[in-house]
């Protein structure tokens, strides 16, 4: 049974430029679109039954037109939807589990969107056991980028890369586009800051020449699998943040990593993922790894 793409609708310019991404997405991916939307109702008094109506009926309506238009877009794609009672984070978050990955809406420069809530956004990016992908709200619904570069940052190079060098290549093989592996890297204390020990006349050619080397060796069995693919190799001396920025200012989608055992100290995500949802105008995925 294929996993679907899901999207998280809450009405907002952001969830419905997600929606359309996700039915562009699901289509390379020859998946189906599922739309969610939760219409749990907590006034801070007691429940009224007549308003808690008239938000199911919001919804349904919702949900509804949100389907017509994308089917009248995508004749093709099989798109259901569901309305759950339930809060908005614990509901994409059970869903998300059987996603091939979910789709939500952020607002890029300012704080990510959250579906109902301000914090929801985050608590699903923080806990999803699935890729979340996160769209602005000023992508077009006929926008097609399909052709950009797919950027992944790649902050270590050992196994844990390889849940997003899976998802990137994949992506990359869908759009027909090339893959920008990036991976930023310091010099150790010892070497000071001088930049004339970046490459040395030894055999091995210097700090640079082995972060490239190492970078290759990460990449080599997923351009076996993906023959296919273009791929640009980057490894450069910098702060990753920065790095990373610059790499996907112009990428059709950038892909970073979220590490999932990390301590349990509230909801970070790790400052490059955050720097990127905040600053890159392309839709990012955030995919968990160990």
């Amino acid at each position: 049974m294929l996993r679907p793409v899901i999207v998280g609708l809450d009405g907002s310019p952001e969830s419905l430029a997600a929606a359309h991404w996700a039915a562009r997405e699901a289509i390379l991916r020859g998946l189906p679109l599922h739309l969610v939307n939760a219409w749990f109702w907590q006034p801070h008094d007691v429940p009224d039954a007549q308003d808690t109506e008239a938000h199911k009926h919001w919804s349904t309506r919702h949900l509804r037109e949100a389907r017509a238009d994308l089917t009248a877009r995508h004749p093709l794609l099989p798109v259901t939807t569901e309305q759950v009672s339930d809060l908005a984070a614990p509901a994409l978050l059970d869903r998300a589990a059987q996603a091939e990955l979910l789709v939500l809406g952020s607002r890029g420069h300012s704080a990510v969107a959250g579906f109902l809530l301000g914090s929801v956004g985050m608590q699903v990016l923080a806990h999803a056991q699935s890729p979340v992908v996160m769209v602005r709200a000023d992508q077009p619904a006929t926008a097609d980028r399909t052709g950009d570069e797919v950027v992944v940052a790649l902050q270590g190079l050992g196994a844990p890369a390889a849940p997003l060098l899976e998802f990137a290549f994949a992506a990359a093989a869908a759009r027909g586009a090339t893959l920008r592996a990036v991976h930023a890297w310091s010099l150790p204390p010892a070497y000071g800051y001088d930049a004339a020990v970046l490459r040395t006349a030894d055999e091995d050619g210097g700090v640079a020449s082995r972060q490239e080397r190492a970078l290759a060796d990460a990449l080599r069995p997923w351009r076996e699998k993906f023959p296919q693919v273009p791929v640009a190799e980057q490894a450069e001396q910098g702060y990753a943040g920065e790095v990373v920025l610059r790499a996907a200012a112009r990428a059709g989608l950038a892909v970073v990593g979220r590490r999932v055992h990390r301590p349990a100290l509230g909801m970070r995500i790790g400052p490059v993922t955050h720097a990127v949802l905040h600053h890159v105008p392309a839709p990012v995925a955030v995919v968990p790894h160990d």
